[in-house]
């Protein structure tokens, strides 16, 4: 069941949401260090912007298309599976860093406080290691 269209629509949609909420994992670093000379306010402040607007709901979005998967394989993949249970898990998480320590840091980084700065590096840490953590989940499906 999970050679169907929509199962491989609802992954496609999953897999793009999934870049688009992680690309500020690889991106902003390298961009506070590029603009330091500029200013981290200014970088900051696009950040969060995007963040609002793009990545943020990217994330959500993704766990979505998440749910949708599980509810197209056709009792392939259930949501009592542990590697299913785990993954809501550690993307609540996710949501919870990104939301209430990134968006916080990059606001006060943006506002030029720049003792935020190691804030958003702790947060962004973290959103990668949870990063890791669900991928894998989703490739080896611990408890299957």
């Amino acid at each position: 069941m999970i050679d169907t269209t929509w199962y491989k629509l609802w992954m496609f949609l999953h897999i793009a949401s999934v870049v688009v909420a992680f690309a500020p994992g690889v991106v902003a670093p390298l961009l506070f260090r590029s603009f330091r000379a500029e200013g981290v306010q200014r970088v900051a402040g696009a950040l969060l912007a995007n963040d609002k607007r793009v990545h943020g709901p990217a994330l959500v979005a993704a766990g979505g298309f998440g749910i949708a998967l599980i509810l197209a394989s056709h009792e392939v993949f259930k949501f009592d599976q542990t590697w299913v249970s785990m993954a809501f898990v550690v993307w609540i998480a996710m949501n919870g860093v990104l939301h209430a320590v990134l968006a916080p840091a990059q606001r006060e980084l943006a506002a030029g406080n720049t003792a935020a700065e190691s804030r958003f590096n702790t947060g962004g840490a973290a959103i990668d290691l949870l990063f890791l953590v669900m991928l894998y989940l989703m490739i080896w499906k611990p408890g299957l």
